[in-house]
């Protein structure tokens, strides 16, 4: 039987997509082995969004050649789509396929071992118009499952090389997201995260349909789904009617990540963003009446060209003000190829580092009190595996609904992926613990508060 193993650097999105390739091998009656060890076939999925990441994907790809140098080596993912020809010229590569026709790596797998040329499948992502298809029934080794529902982002951030990676917005027809949502449910999985690389940006490019939409189908249309979390929603999307879901959902999660990039409004402009802080407060505070206490994370930019000392005390004013429950932090990373790269005024990068420690001691203070309101309460969680090998057996550790990682001892391994009831007897950050109160399977619908 012939083998194939996987590597993939990045986002969610890719993840979903190495699962996605995974099938179509799978189906051929490929093996699945390690990456580290031999297989006939190697595939690299790679990142783009820092020169850093270009970087990882190089050493990722040389690695696989060593492996075996006789191996099939094919790279694919944001790397591949927005410099092709870099990746050819790495020797021993094989077959490099971008952010589209995924599903031809096969065929270009059974040619290069015909043909013995190296293939380059990399098309012009800005002309791609439809979303492409790719299922993933289940996962190799997730309890949450990522449910992809579109491609592409039109925004055009002055830092960020996605939309020449990605292409422009597709969104995946809702009928399809709808049975691959069921086909999840139905292989046991509790909680789906709806996921893609501009997210709420769903239907956009469709008539008469939209995100809020979607969401009210999958709670209405999927049987047994017990939770639905959002990846990423920006301020803009957030629509009266997506509030209105948010308000009647009883199994939407009481988590929104709402990238915020910076809080001053100088530096959003800098980085063509489509809003202003007054306006992101406005719709935090009005979420804040629909669902509230949920949990609120963002990402973060730090030392964007041109960030002065007060621009950033803006940025830790507001977030301090706004009571986030978890920040990712990134200092500014020039990535060739993007507006902001040959700005003036680019930050040095002591006081980018300087700046992050600040911002992560405020998140990492704002998440412990958020926790704390959760102490001595019951939440729901669903344990996604048992805790690392520093821990006594029987300790297993997993989300709740509104984001809060806590660990909890049971005693017997088949709890895991389940939906059941944890008192928080010690909150903290990033974990809190927990006690088993019992298992929720399939109980009528409730929500604890």
């Amino acid at each position: 039987m012939p083998s194939v193993a996987f590597h993939t650097l990045g986002c969610k999105v890719n993840h979903y997509e190495t699962e996605a390739i995974w099938q179509l091998f799978k189906k051929n009656g490929y093996d699945r082995s390690e990456f580290e060890k031999h297989a006939d076939v190697y595939v690299i999925n790679t990142c783009t969004v820092t020169n850093t990441g270009d970087q990882k994907s190089r050493q990722v790809i040389r690695r696989a050649i060593r492996n075996n140098p006789e191996a099939v080596i094919c790279v694919t993912g944001c790397y591949a789509q927005t410099s092709p020809a870099e990746v050819m010229s790495i020797p021993g590569v094989d077959i490099v396929v971008g952010t589209q026709d995924r599903n031809r790596l096969l065929g270009f797998v059974d040619q290069f071992r015909k043909e013995r040329e190296p293939i380059n499948g990399v098309r012009d992502i800005m002309k791609a118009k439809v979303y492409e298809e790719l299922d993933v029934p289940a996962f190799t080794d997730r309890t949450r499952a990522s449910l992809k529902i579109q491609e592409g982002c039109n925004n055009f951030c002055t830092f960020c090389i996605i939309p020449w990676a990605r292409g422009l917005l597709r969104s995946r027809e809702p009928e399809n997201v709808i049975r691959q949502a069921q086909q999840l449910v139905d292989a046991g999985y509790k909680e789906i995260v709806l996921t893609g690389i501009h997210t709420a940006g769903y239907g956009e490019d469709m008539e008469n349909y939209n995100f809020a939409q979607l969401l009210r189908d999958l709670e209405e249309k999927v049987r047994g789904l017990k939770r639905l979390r959002i990846s990423s929603i920006e301020a803009s999307q957030i629509t009266e009617e997506v509030i209105e879901v948010v308000n009647r959902s009883k199994i939407l999660a009481r988590h929104l990540h709402i990238p915020l990039q910076a809080g001053s409004d100088g530096v959003l402009e800098r980085m063509h963003r489509k809003y202003k802080t007054a306006f992101f407060a406005e719709k935090i505070a009005r979420l804040r009446k629909a669902l509230p206490d949920f949990a609120l994370t963002s990402d973060v930019i730090v030392g964007f060209p041109g960030e002065t000392e007060e621009e950033f005390q803006e940025t830790y004013n507001f977030i301090q003000d706004l009571h986030f429950s978890e920040l990712h932090v990134f200092p500014y990373s020039q990535r060739t190829g993007t507006p902001a790269a040959n700005m003036p005024d680019q930050v040095p990068d002591e006081i980018k580092h300087e700046r992050v420690e600040r911002l992560i001691a405020l998140s990492d203070k704002l998440s412990a009190e958020y926790a704390a309101k959760y102490q001595d309460q019951v939440l729901e969680v669903i344990p996604e595996e048992p805790m690392n090998h520093r821990e006594p057996d029987g300790y297993f550790v997993g989300f709740t609904d509104n984001y809060l990682k806590v660990k909890f001892y049971y005693p017997s391994n088949d709890i895991v992926g389940k939906l059941v009831r944890v008192k928080l007897v010690k909150s903290g950050y990033p974990l809190n613990e927990g006690t088993f109160v019992r298992v929720v399977e399939d109980a009528p619908q409730e929500t604890v508060l």
